[in-house]
Order: structure tokens, then C-alpha cells, then sequence
């Protein structure tokens, strides 16, 4: 085991603060087990006290609330769900090769991986509260201080208020049947489906009703989508640009891997795809020949809209070299823009490009 209890093949990016991508054996499962499950820091790992922890719900509320652990699992009904959570910077490395992307991890498709999360529904919790007229957002914060802001602050973020009250969105202690880990958020974190993983806040401390979003650093400055056209040295400012929340369409190829060599003849290829919020996936196409002509892959079945779906199919392969390639469409027909070229930005967020696996056969 190496840092915070995890596999040693886990691709890490940062120890202090701890970043780190799953590798792509862990990825072909549909559940990821805890210690393959990524990680997504931007300060050091905090500890709570759980006798002494207590969440404050607080703000356009009629019933401000202050709740500890053993309050959350006697007042409200447990409830338990498979999500997949995803970096927003997921496959920036793809991003990277089109242009270089200074001070951003280079994540590989393996920031993204799906648990079951146990807790109790947030709206649960809001309806008790009682948000007040004007209310239209809900803040989290974290405990974790995190050096990326100045001044340092805790890490936090908002959803809307609807989205806050859909039934999916948890309060959770438990990751595949265990007490939630320290590195994955413990004593509490919240689970929000369908959208990135920065807003499913960790080292949970505060939920705060407001009528606009949160004024977090992580929120107010960070996590958005800036315009692609300038160099990265003269880029918008933080700030600008459209802020992050709902996932976008995206797959990946898991194997065979980038650069791997292959014998020629029959060759599985699968991976994962993800479709994002309340939809799910409902083709996969790959090629052998960058594009030029595709075989329609096979895709598991959706067990909800809130998590990734694995495809395969058999693909001929001939000698020498040869370019895999994939595409997904969803639900409401989206599909996959073919270059990283249309999509690159100063952040390197929502790589959802054809994803490539340049193999020598032979």
C-alpha cells in the first residue's frame, strides 16, 4: 500500500496535496474499489474528531440546524447509490498536446471512478431547514484550507437550490460498504451526481442557503471554462468565463493502452463512457483506421443515470501502425466533438474528444 492507503500502481501526480489517478485495471470494473479510487486534493488532508464533529445549516433558512453524526443517521432515512465522479480536468493530458497548459495536472482518463455512497438526501436536511423566499443556491464548505487561494481558505463550492433538492444528491459517511476514508472526505462529504467532482465537497463543515452562488474561491473563480483562443500567459483572468457544474458526454479507451504493441489479428478494445447529468449513454462507435470507418461497440446496460457504462467490441487489427479510435453520442443525442484542437482552453477542463489509442501491430 503507499500513500493514504492506496494501491501502488495508482498514477500520482501530487503527493502534498494528494492527486492522484486511478489505474486502468481498477477502471474495467464498475464499482472501483477504495484504494483505486482517484483523488482530488487542492490542500492537506484534514482530521475531524467524529464525537466532536457537527454540521451548521445555515443561511436564508427558517430553522438554522447545528447536527452530529449519530443526528444525520437518526433523524433522516439512510439511503445508498452507485455514482461516478469526475474531475473536470479528466483527460487534460489530450489537452496538453495541442498545446502545452501550464500549473494543471496532467491527468490521463483516469480521473474519474464510481463508488456506493451511503447517507442521507440533503433535501432531507433543507426541508427540516426550511429554505426562505429568495433562496436559489446552497454552499458547501470544507474543512480543508486550501493554499491555492489567496488569502488560503477552505474549500468550497454551490449548486443551484433544484439541484440540491433532487433525490440524488447525498450527505454520505459510507464508500462500498465502509466508513467513508480520511483522503475521500470522512467524517461526511457531499455526493452530487451528474456534475463535476469539485462540487461534491469534501471534510464536510457547512451548508449555507443563499440566493446567489458561492463567493468561494473554488467557485467564484475557479472551476470555469475559459475562452480557448488566447496563449495560456494571456488568458482571461480567473473569474471569467462560464462556471463549471453538469457534466458533458465523454468516454475513454481503457485498452489497449496508448503506444502498447499488439500482435495483429483480434483485439478487444473497451472502455468506459459517461454521459453525465440525467442522461445515459446510448451508442459507442470505434475504429481502426483514425475514423475512416467504425464498428459499432457493445454497452452495458445503464443502472442509472448517475454512472458510467463499460463497452468492448473485437477489432481485426492489421500489421504496423494502427490508430483506435472511439465516439459516444447519449440520451438526448449529444455527441463527441473529433478534435482536442476544438475544445483546448487555459484550464484544460472537459476533454471530451475522440479518445485515441496509437498501437503497433505485428
Amino acid at each position: 500500500m503507499s500513500l493514504w492507503g492506496k494501491r501502488d500502481d495508482m498514477i500520482v501526480h501530487e503527493r502534498d496535496p494528494f492527486n492522484a489517478e486511478s489505474p486502468r485495471s481498477a477502471l474495467q470494473f464498475h464499482v472501483t474499489p477504495v484504494d483505486a479510487f482517484y483523488g482530488r486534493n487542492h490542500g492537506p488532508v484534514p482530521t475531524a474528531d467524529a464525537a466532536l464533529w457537527r454540521l451548521g445549516v445555515d443561511g436564508l433558512v427558517g430553522r438554522p440546524l447545528s447536527l452530529s453524526l449519530d443526528d444525520l443517521r437518526a433523524r433522516w432515512q439512510p439511503v445508498e447509490a452507485e455514482v461516478t465522479l469526475q474531475c473536470a480536468g479528466n483527460r487534460r493530458a489530450g489537452l496538453i498536446e495541442v498545446r502545452d497548459i501550464q500549473g494543471e495536472t496532467p491527468w490521463g482518463a483516469g480521473a474519474v471512478s464510481t463508488a456506493r455512497f451511503r447517507g442521507i438526501r440533503l433535501a432531507d436536511v433543507l426541508a427540516e431547514a426550511r429554505p426562505r423566499a429568495g433562496a436559489a443556491h446552497v454552499a458547501l464548505a470544507g474543512a480543508d484550507v486550501s493554499p491555492l487561494a489567496d488569502p488560503p481558505q477552505p474549500y468550497g463550492g454551490s449548486v443551484p437550490l433544484a439541484k440540491a433538492l433532487s433525490p440524488e444528491v447525498l450527505l454520505a459517511w459510507s464508500m462500498n460498504d465502509a466508513p467513508l476514508p480520511p483522503v475521500h472526505g470522512a467524517p461526511l462529504r457531499a455526493v452530487v451526481p451528474g456534475w463535476i467532482g469539485a462540487r461534491s465537497v469534501k471534510w464536510l463543515t457547512r451548508v449555507t442557503v443563499r440566493s446567489t452562488p458561492s463567493d468561494n474561491h473554488f467557485q467564484a473563480v475557479a472551476y470555469r471554462l475559459l475562452p480557448g483562443d488566447p496563449d495560456p500567459g494571456t488568458a482571461a483572468p480567473d473569474g471569467d468565463g462560464i462556471p463549471l457544474g453538469p457534466l458533458t458526454l465523454n468516454c475513454a479507451i481503457l485498452h489497449p493502452a496508448d503506444h502498447a504493441h499488439l500482435p495483429n489479428g483480434p483485439a478487444r478494445v473497451a472502455g468506459y463512457a459517461l454521459a453525465g447529468e440525467g442522461r445515459t449513454v446510448a451508442r459507442v462507435d470505434v475504429s481502426r483506421d483514425g475514423g475512416l470507418s467504425w464498428q459499432r461497440a457493445d454497452v452495458g446496460e445503464a443502472a442509472s443515470p448517475w454512472v458510467w457504462q463499460h463497452w468492448h467490441t473485437t477489432l481485426d487489427l492489421p500489421r504496423g501502425d494502427v490508430d483506435i479510435v472511439a465516439r459516444a453520442w447519449d440520451s438526448a443525442g449529444a455527441a463527441m466533438p473529433e478534435s482536442p484542437r476544438q475544445l483546448w482552453n487555459p484550464k484544460g477542463y472537459a476533454n471530451t474528444a475522440w479518445p485515441r489509442a496509437r498501437v503497433r501491430c505485428g
